[in-house]
């Protein structure tokens, strides 16, 4: 059987694949891991794309506009609207998503709600019921960790799921291409890693870190349960044809 070739942008050290990445690998796929922040070349035109048969796009501390302080945020702008055009499927995970938006004429803001932080229900929407990637996942949580939401959708993009103060949590952008605002390959370590750096901000907003952490971990099994079969099915959607 031909390997399913799965291209993972990763931004920063603290937002690896982690739970996203071993259940990908779990369900057929071949990660190659791309970390332009370190150094990685990425993929620069829709001829690259042809060796991959899905794309990841993964969270980051950045705001999805910082292209002058991020040298690979444009680039990688760039390869989403190449992977759409081609109609790779393609996951966008919080930052991920934010970009996907951007890219394709969307805008992003700061949410004027503040922070969202900790475990999160996921609003399905009636579209949710015949989309393709996460129509069989029904009532889920999961961890939110941002300060920016997607604000205007782009043309011709699908809003999936929403908070129940209508931020959006899940968009199909196009027909195989989808942004989670949520974050389900977060572990552990990745969480408290986050926690560290968040710190003085929340003690600042009278947010319990201790208490915040100990829900997320304490929900492991439930969030497993919820966000596996999400990835398993992405990587259903990607792999090659017979015979490719």
């Amino acid at each position: 059987m031909t390997a399913t070739r799965v291209l993972v942008i990763e931004h920063e050290a603290t937002c690896p694949p982690a739970h996203l990445g071993t259940w990908l690998s779990e369900a057929g796929a071949e990660l190659e891991v791309c970390r332009p922040w370190a150094g990685d070349a990425l993929p620069t035109s829709p001829a690259a794309l042809t060796s991959y048969d899905g794309l990841v796009v993964l969270g980051g501390s950045m705001g999805a506009g910082d292209d002058a302080l991020h040298h690979w945020l444009a680039p990688v702008k760039e390869l989403i609207r190449d992977a759409v055009a081609a109609e790779l499927p393609t996951l966008g995970i919080c930052l991920g998503h934010q970009l996907m938006a951007l890219a394709l004429g969307g805008e992003v803001a700061r949410n004027p709600r503040g922070q969202q932080v900790g475990l999160h229900a996921v609003g399905w929407l009636p579209e949710a019921e015949t989309d393709e990637l996460v129509s069989s996942m029904g009532p889920v949580r999961g961890v939110q960790w941002n300060n920016d939401v997607v604000t205007t959708l782009p043309d011709g993009a699908v809003s999936v799921a929403e908070t129940g103060d209508g931020k959006l949590q899940v968009v199909r952008f196009a027909r195989r291409a989808w942004g989670v605002q949520l974050h389900p390959e977060a572990d552990e370590p990745v969480l408290a890693s986050w926690a560290a750096g968040d710190r003085d901000d929340h003690l600042e907003q009278g947010i319990d870190q201790a208490a915040l952490l100990r829900d997320i971990y304490a929900a492991r099994d439930e969030l497993d349960q919820a966000w596996q079969p999400m990835a398993a099915r992405f990587v259903e959607l990607a792999r090659p044809a017979p015979g490719r």
